[in-house]
Protein backbone atom coordinates (compact mmCIF):
# COMPACT_ATOMS: atom_id res chain seq x y z
CA UNK A 1 0.00 0.00 0.00
CA UNK A 2 1.44 3.38 -1.04
CA UNK A 3 1.43 6.00 1.70
CA UNK A 4 0.21 9.39 0.52
CA UNK A 5 2.82 11.13 2.68
CA UNK A 6 5.55 9.15 0.95
CA UNK A 7 4.11 10.08 -2.44
CA UNK A 8 4.04 13.78 -1.51
CA UNK A 9 7.64 13.67 -0.24
CA UNK A 10 8.75 12.00 -3.48
CA UNK A 11 7.13 14.80 -5.53
CA UNK A 12 8.73 17.52 -3.41
CA UNK A 13 12.15 15.83 -3.52
CA UNK A 14 11.91 15.58 -7.31
CA UNK A 15 11.18 19.31 -7.42
CA UNK A 16 13.89 20.38 -4.98
CA UNK A 17 16.53 17.81 -5.94
CA UNK A 18 17.56 17.20 -2.35
CA UNK A 19 16.42 15.19 0.67
CA UNK A 20 17.76 17.97 2.92
CA UNK A 21 15.81 20.71 1.11
CA UNK A 22 12.61 18.66 1.32
CA UNK A 23 13.26 18.02 5.00
CA UNK A 24 13.67 21.75 5.72
CA UNK A 25 10.46 22.56 3.85
CA UNK A 26 8.40 19.87 5.60
CA UNK A 27 9.91 20.10 9.07
CA UNK A 28 11.40 16.61 9.01
CA UNK A 29 14.90 15.17 9.03
CA UNK A 30 16.71 14.16 5.82
CA UNK A 31 16.69 10.59 7.12
CA UNK A 32 12.89 10.60 7.42
CA UNK A 33 12.50 11.92 3.87
CA UNK A 34 14.99 9.37 2.54
CA UNK A 35 13.15 6.57 4.36
CA UNK A 36 9.81 7.69 2.88
CA UNK A 37 11.22 7.60 -0.65
CA UNK A 38 12.82 4.21 0.07
CA UNK A 39 9.44 2.82 1.20
CA UNK A 40 7.82 4.07 -1.99
CA UNK A 41 10.59 2.52 -4.07
CA UNK A 42 10.18 -0.78 -2.23
CA UNK A 43 6.41 -0.78 -2.82
CA UNK A 44 6.85 -0.01 -6.52
CA UNK A 45 9.86 -2.33 -6.84
CA UNK A 46 11.89 0.25 -8.78
CA UNK A 47 14.44 3.01 -8.22
CA UNK A 48 12.94 6.48 -8.43
CA UNK A 49 16.21 8.34 -7.91
CA UNK A 50 19.79 7.88 -9.06
CA UNK A 51 21.90 8.70 -6.01
CA UNK A 52 25.56 9.66 -5.75
CA UNK A 53 27.49 11.23 -2.88
CA UNK A 54 27.13 14.64 -4.57
CA UNK A 55 23.83 14.59 -6.43
CA UNK A 56 20.29 13.29 -6.47
CA UNK A 57 18.36 13.07 -9.70
CA UNK A 58 15.34 11.22 -11.01
CA UNK A 59 15.97 7.87 -12.64
CA UNK A 60 14.34 7.06 -15.98
CA UNK A 61 11.58 5.23 -14.07
CA UNK A 62 11.22 8.19 -11.71
CA UNK A 63 10.80 10.57 -14.67
CA UNK A 64 7.96 8.41 -16.00
CA UNK A 65 6.31 7.98 -12.61
CA UNK A 66 6.44 11.62 -11.48
CA UNK A 67 3.49 13.00 -13.52
CA UNK A 68 1.28 10.16 -12.25
CA UNK A 69 2.22 10.93 -8.65
CA UNK A 70 1.50 14.62 -9.22
CA UNK A 71 -1.85 13.74 -10.77
CA UNK A 72 -2.87 11.58 -7.81
CA UNK A 73 -2.07 14.34 -5.32
CA UNK A 74 -3.86 16.95 -7.45
CA UNK A 75 -6.97 14.74 -7.66
CA UNK A 76 -7.02 14.34 -3.88
CA UNK A 77 -6.71 18.11 -3.41
CA UNK A 78 -9.55 18.68 -5.84
CA UNK A 79 -11.74 16.19 -3.99
CA UNK A 80 -11.02 17.90 -0.69
CA UNK A 81 -11.88 21.28 -2.23
CA UNK A 82 -15.20 19.89 -3.49
CA UNK A 83 -16.09 18.44 -0.08
CA UNK A 84 -15.40 21.76 1.61
CA UNK A 85 -17.42 23.80 -0.85
CA UNK A 86 -14.38 25.19 -2.65
CA UNK A 87 -16.47 26.40 -5.56
CA UNK A 88 -17.91 29.12 -3.33
CA UNK A 89 -14.96 29.60 -0.97
CA UNK A 90 -11.70 28.84 -2.73
CA UNK A 91 -8.89 27.81 -0.40
CA UNK A 92 -5.54 26.09 -0.33
CA UNK A 93 -2.13 26.99 -1.76
CA UNK A 94 -1.47 27.83 -5.39
CA UNK A 95 2.06 28.07 -6.76
CA UNK A 96 2.40 30.09 -9.96
CA UNK A 97 5.38 30.67 -12.25
CA UNK A 98 5.28 33.70 -14.55
CA UNK A 99 7.62 35.86 -16.71
CA UNK A 100 9.33 38.65 -14.79
CA UNK A 101 7.96 41.72 -16.56
CA UNK A 102 4.42 40.43 -16.93
CA UNK A 103 4.50 39.30 -13.32
CA UNK A 104 5.64 42.61 -11.86
CA UNK A 105 3.85 44.90 -14.29
CA UNK A 106 0.43 43.26 -14.58
CA UNK A 107 0.07 40.00 -12.69
CA UNK A 108 0.79 41.43 -9.23
CA UNK A 109 -2.15 43.82 -9.53
CA UNK A 110 -4.46 41.19 -10.97
CA UNK A 111 -3.60 38.70 -8.24
CA UNK A 112 -4.24 41.35 -5.60
CA UNK A 113 -7.78 41.71 -6.99
CA UNK A 114 -8.23 37.93 -7.06
CA UNK A 115 -7.03 37.61 -3.46
CA UNK A 116 -9.65 40.11 -2.32
CA UNK A 117 -12.31 37.88 -3.89
CA UNK A 118 -10.82 34.71 -2.37
CA UNK A 119 -8.98 35.66 0.87
CA UNK A 120 -8.58 32.04 2.04
CA UNK A 121 -6.10 31.24 -0.71
CA UNK A 122 -2.35 31.06 -0.11
CA UNK A 123 0.02 32.12 -2.88
CA UNK A 124 3.55 31.31 -3.93
CA UNK A 125 4.56 33.42 -6.92
CA UNK A 126 7.79 32.62 -8.78
CA UNK A 127 8.88 35.34 -11.21
CA UNK A 128 11.63 34.47 -13.67
CA UNK A 129 12.36 34.65 -17.37
CA UNK A 130 13.68 31.10 -17.19
CA UNK A 131 11.06 28.60 -18.36
CA UNK A 132 9.69 26.61 -15.42
CA UNK A 133 9.74 22.84 -15.67
CA UNK A 134 6.17 21.96 -14.70
CA UNK A 135 7.11 18.38 -13.86
CA UNK A 136 10.03 19.23 -11.57
CA UNK A 137 9.74 22.80 -10.30
CA UNK A 138 7.52 23.53 -7.27
CA UNK A 139 4.67 25.08 -9.28
CA UNK A 140 1.05 24.15 -9.92
CA UNK A 141 0.57 26.31 -13.01
CA UNK A 142 2.78 28.42 -15.26
CA UNK A 143 1.82 31.50 -17.24
CA UNK A 144 3.76 31.41 -20.49
CA UNK A 145 4.25 33.61 -23.51
CA UNK A 146 4.48 31.98 -26.93
CA UNK A 147 3.15 28.76 -28.35
CA UNK A 148 3.54 25.56 -26.34
CA UNK A 149 4.81 22.80 -28.62
CA UNK A 150 5.26 20.25 -25.82
CA UNK A 151 2.37 17.80 -26.04
CA UNK A 152 2.97 16.76 -22.41
CA UNK A 153 1.51 20.06 -21.20
CA UNK A 154 -2.12 21.08 -21.06
CA UNK A 155 -2.72 24.76 -21.75
CA UNK A 156 -5.65 27.17 -21.65
CA UNK A 157 -5.47 30.42 -23.67
CA UNK A 158 -5.34 33.73 -21.82
CA UNK A 159 -4.58 36.15 -24.67
CA UNK A 160 -4.54 34.47 -28.08
CA UNK A 161 -4.30 37.81 -29.90
CA UNK A 162 -1.33 39.16 -27.96
CA UNK A 163 1.68 40.16 -30.07
CA UNK A 164 5.07 41.79 -29.82
CA UNK A 165 5.14 45.53 -30.41
CA UNK A 166 8.04 47.84 -31.24
CA UNK A 167 8.09 50.72 -28.77
CA UNK A 168 10.28 53.71 -27.93
CA UNK A 169 10.02 56.71 -25.63
CA UNK A 170 9.08 60.11 -27.13
CA UNK A 171 12.43 61.46 -25.90
CA UNK A 172 14.35 58.85 -27.91
CA UNK A 173 12.33 59.48 -31.06
CA UNK A 174 12.85 63.24 -30.69
CA UNK A 175 16.59 62.70 -30.38
CA UNK A 176 17.15 59.99 -33.00
CA UNK A 177 14.09 60.27 -35.24
CA UNK A 178 11.36 57.73 -36.00
CA UNK A 179 12.45 54.83 -38.23
CA UNK A 180 10.78 55.04 -41.63
CA UNK A 181 10.73 51.27 -42.12
CA UNK A 182 11.51 48.03 -40.34
CA UNK A 183 14.87 47.84 -42.14
CA UNK A 184 15.76 51.23 -40.67
CA UNK A 185 15.90 49.57 -37.22
CA UNK A 186 19.44 48.51 -38.11
CA UNK A 187 20.53 52.14 -37.74
CA UNK A 188 18.96 52.61 -34.31
CA UNK A 189 19.89 51.82 -30.71
CA UNK A 190 17.95 48.67 -29.92
CA UNK A 191 17.48 47.31 -26.41
CA UNK A 192 18.11 43.59 -26.33
CA UNK A 193 16.76 40.86 -24.11
CA UNK A 194 19.01 37.91 -23.34
CA UNK A 195 17.82 34.41 -22.44
CA UNK A 196 20.59 32.10 -21.33
CA UNK A 197 23.73 33.17 -23.17
CA UNK A 198 22.03 34.42 -26.32
CA UNK A 199 20.89 37.99 -26.95
CA UNK A 200 17.76 38.14 -29.09
CA UNK A 201 18.98 40.43 -31.84
CA UNK A 202 16.93 38.92 -34.69
CA UNK A 203 13.46 40.46 -34.55
CA UNK A 204 10.73 38.76 -36.59
CA UNK A 205 7.72 40.58 -38.07
CA UNK A 206 4.70 39.71 -40.19
CA UNK A 207 4.54 41.88 -43.34
CA UNK A 208 1.83 41.20 -45.94
CA UNK A 209 1.50 37.60 -44.83
CA UNK A 210 5.20 36.81 -44.87
CA UNK A 211 7.82 36.68 -42.14
CA UNK A 212 10.51 39.37 -42.19
CA UNK A 213 13.51 39.14 -39.88
CA UNK A 214 15.62 42.19 -39.06
CA UNK A 215 18.98 41.84 -37.32
CA UNK A 216 19.38 44.73 -34.87
CA UNK A 217 22.17 45.93 -32.62
CA UNK A 218 22.52 47.75 -29.34
CA UNK A 219 24.88 48.38 -26.47
CA UNK A 220 22.36 47.60 -23.72
CA UNK A 221 21.50 43.95 -23.10
CA UNK A 222 19.80 42.39 -20.06
CA UNK A 223 18.42 39.00 -19.04
CA UNK A 224 15.57 40.65 -17.10
CA UNK A 225 12.71 41.68 -19.40
CA UNK A 226 11.49 44.34 -16.98
CA UNK A 227 14.86 46.10 -17.06
CA UNK A 228 14.66 46.24 -20.86
CA UNK A 229 11.23 47.89 -20.59
CA UNK A 230 12.55 50.42 -18.07
CA UNK A 231 15.43 51.29 -20.39
CA UNK A 232 12.91 51.95 -23.14
CA UNK A 233 10.84 54.23 -20.89
CA UNK A 234 14.03 56.10 -19.97
CA UNK A 235 14.65 56.87 -23.66
CA UNK A 236 17.63 54.55 -24.13
CA UNK A 237 16.41 53.01 -27.38
CA UNK A 238 13.82 50.91 -29.20
CA UNK A 239 12.67 47.54 -27.89
CA UNK A 240 10.37 44.77 -29.08
CA UNK A 241 8.08 43.66 -26.28
CA UNK A 242 4.87 41.83 -25.55
CA UNK A 243 1.90 44.20 -25.76
CA UNK A 244 0.73 42.97 -22.34
CA UNK A 245 3.98 44.29 -20.85
CA UNK A 246 3.95 47.76 -22.42
CA UNK A 247 0.25 48.61 -22.83
CA UNK A 248 0.09 50.80 -19.71
CA UNK A 249 3.23 52.69 -20.79
CA UNK A 250 1.74 53.27 -24.25
CA UNK A 251 -1.59 54.50 -22.85
CA UNK A 252 0.25 56.86 -20.47
CA UNK A 253 2.40 58.26 -23.29
CA UNK A 254 5.64 56.94 -21.85
CA UNK A 255 6.15 54.74 -24.91
CA UNK A 256 5.08 55.09 -28.54
CA UNK A 257 4.23 52.02 -30.68
CA UNK A 258 5.99 51.68 -34.04
CA UNK A 259 4.54 49.54 -36.87
CA UNK A 260 2.15 47.73 -34.46
CA UNK A 261 0.40 45.99 -37.38
CA UNK A 262 3.59 44.03 -38.13
CA UNK A 263 4.17 42.63 -34.64
CA UNK A 264 4.85 38.91 -34.28
CA UNK A 265 2.13 36.82 -32.63
CA UNK A 266 2.88 36.06 -28.97
CA UNK A 267 -0.08 34.28 -27.32
CA UNK A 268 -0.30 34.04 -23.54
CA UNK A 269 -1.34 30.75 -21.96
CA UNK A 270 -1.86 29.15 -18.59
CA UNK A 271 -0.25 25.71 -18.49
CA UNK A 272 -0.50 22.67 -16.20
CA UNK A 273 1.29 19.33 -16.45
CA UNK A 274 -2.00 17.40 -16.44
CA UNK A 275 -5.69 18.13 -17.06
CA UNK A 276 -6.63 16.79 -13.62
CA UNK A 277 -4.68 19.69 -12.11
CA UNK A 278 -7.21 22.17 -13.46
CA UNK A 279 -8.78 22.40 -10.02
CA UNK A 280 -11.58 24.76 -9.05
CA UNK A 281 -8.96 27.34 -8.04
CA UNK A 282 -7.11 27.07 -11.35
CA UNK A 283 -10.34 27.26 -13.39
CA UNK A 284 -11.47 30.34 -11.50
CA UNK A 285 -8.05 31.98 -11.86
CA UNK A 286 -7.97 31.25 -15.59
CA UNK A 287 -11.36 32.88 -16.16
CA UNK A 288 -10.33 35.91 -14.10
CA UNK A 289 -7.01 36.43 -15.89
CA UNK A 290 -8.53 35.83 -19.33
CA UNK A 291 -10.98 38.67 -18.68
CA UNK A 292 -8.17 41.05 -17.68
CA UNK A 293 -6.07 40.06 -20.68
CA UNK A 294 -9.00 40.58 -23.05
CA UNK A 295 -9.33 44.17 -21.83
CA UNK A 296 -5.68 44.85 -22.64
CA UNK A 297 -5.94 43.15 -26.02
CA UNK A 298 -8.86 45.45 -26.90
CA UNK A 299 -6.60 48.45 -26.29
CA UNK A 300 -4.12 47.05 -28.81
CA UNK A 301 -6.83 46.95 -31.48
CA UNK A 302 -7.19 50.74 -31.23
CA UNK A 303 -3.55 51.18 -32.18
CA UNK A 304 -3.84 48.67 -35.01
CA UNK A 305 -6.67 50.73 -36.49
CA UNK A 306 -4.71 53.98 -36.19
CA UNK A 307 -2.97 55.22 -39.37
Amino acid sequence: MIRLEDLALFVRTAALGSFSATARETGQTPGQVSAAVARLEHTLDLRLFARTTRSLRLSAEGERYLPYAQSVLATLREGEEALHGAESALQGRLQIAAPSDLGRHALLGWLAEFRQLHPRLEWRLLLSDQVADLFRDPVDVAIRLGRLDDADYVALPLASENRRVLVAAPSYLARRGTPASLDALREHDCLLYQLGRRAHDRWAFQVDGRRQVVTVRGTLVCDDAEVVRRWAVAGEGITYKSWLDVSDDVDAGRLVPLFPQHGESLPLQLACPHRKQFSAVVRELHAFLAERCAARAARLQRHLRSP
